[in-house]
């Protein structure tokens, strides 16, 4: 098993990774917390696939376990849907001495973890992330968050898991667009952390792959966060080199509205930053094309028709990178070495080369 060990200053969390540990959740959360009532949330793609066998270890285990399942998809990071997980948890008197864990994708694990950030002030919490998406980047990290119309994130919590329990052979119940989505988490990362991980990255060529390489693309990837999280927990600083691929990504996300997932957007949005500070002369060479082929390689999209839409432009500047008057881009200069330029904010659309409403 290989543990990920994050260290912060006021709480410290083990990231374990192993094909089939979901066989020996009980035994794992029994060694982290004693007995008590546990919210267990997942979606309803997920809840038929593993919820019974995880609830019925956990009881196992001798915890008391409630089961709560909501609609799947992005849709469902809402208020509403928060809201009503926690009346259900409120009429089956959960208190502060009680737990959350969440058992799904990144939407579950956001939703989950923010409702046991704010559930009484404050549950302790597990992450059992099931998508590639989740176990590689959204578990780990402490985010948690819900949509406001069609703002992501906008509303959340910095909100560290006690535990992290990743098993790949989850992964083998995806669907294939549903797998892929997580690579483009994983092909960021691995540019910005670049040597042996870039090495690894440039070995996957089919969706096959990552089924094949799954338990260390994670512990690559969450060692990575890991690393700069323990570093920036309240992203001030180095952290927000994570949001590489983002700005742009969220910005064609939203404007989707469903019709794309969050890795391919982040894969859109990779191409589209680096394509600009390649031409402006500040990044090498040839490095927006070697990031568009890992993209590529396992079918995620690299351009979208949505990036013409005056509307980008809108979404980038109401990003919460936005501050004080300027905008934050992460780019490379080359694989491995990631940088962050500031642009004034009525400087954007120029240097972004977005279209302008006319």
């Amino acid at each position: 098993m290989t543990t990920v060990s994050v260290t912060l200053p006021e709480t410290k969390y083990d990231v374990l990774i192993e094909r089939g540990l979901l066989k020996k959740v009980g035994e794992l959360v029994a060694k982290q917390w004693s007995a008590r009532k546990i919210a267990l949330v997942s979606d309803d793609n997920v809840a038929p696939l593993y919820q019974e066998q995880v609830a019925d270890a956990l009881t196992a285990a001798g915890f008391d376990v409630h089961r709560y399942v909501f609609p799947a998809g992005e849709a469902s990071k809402s208020l509403t849907v928060l809201a009503d997980l926690a009346r259900q948890m409120a009429a089956d008197a959960f208190n502060r001495d009680d737990s959350v864990i969440a058992l799904g994708g990144g939407v579950t694990g956001d939703l989950a973890g923010l409702l046991a950030a704010s559930y009484m002030r404050g549950l302790s919490f597990i992450q059992i992330p099931t998508s590639l998406l989740a176990q590689v980047d959204s578990s780990v990290g402490g985010k948690t968050a819900v949509d406001l119309d069609n703002i992501k994130n906008i509303i959340g919590a910095f909100y560290e898991p006690d535990l992290v329990i990743v098993d790949p052979d989850t992964l083998a119940t995806m669907k294939q667009r549903d797998l892929v989505e997580g690579y483009g988490e994983i092909v960021k990362t691995a540019a910005l952390e670049g040597g042996d991980f870039w090495q690894l990255i440039e070995t996957i060529n089919s969706p096959a792959d990552l089924i094949t390489h799954s338990p260390e693309l994670s512990a690559r990837s969450i060692h990575y966060k890991a690393s700069v999280v323990m570093a920036d927990e309240t992203e001030s600083g180095t952290r927000q080199l994570l949001n590489f691929g983002h700005t742009i990504g969220h910005a064609v996300e939203a404007l989707a509205d469903g019709g794309l997932r969050h890795g391919e957007a982040v894969s859109i949005g990779t191409v589209a930053i680096m394509r600009v500070f390649e031409n402006a002369g500040l990044a090498e060479a040839g490095i927006t094309e070697k990031l568009r082929d890992r993209f590529a390689a396992v079918g995620l999209p690299v351009t979208d028709d949505l990036l013409n839409s005056p509307l980008v432009l809108d979404k980038v500047k109401n990003d919460k990178k936005n501050r004080h008057g300027h905008l934050n881009l992460v780019y490379l200069t080359a694989i491995g070495r990631p940088k962050i330029k500031s642009i004034p904010s009525n400087e954007i659309a120029s240097f972004l080369h977005l279209p302008v409403a006319e």
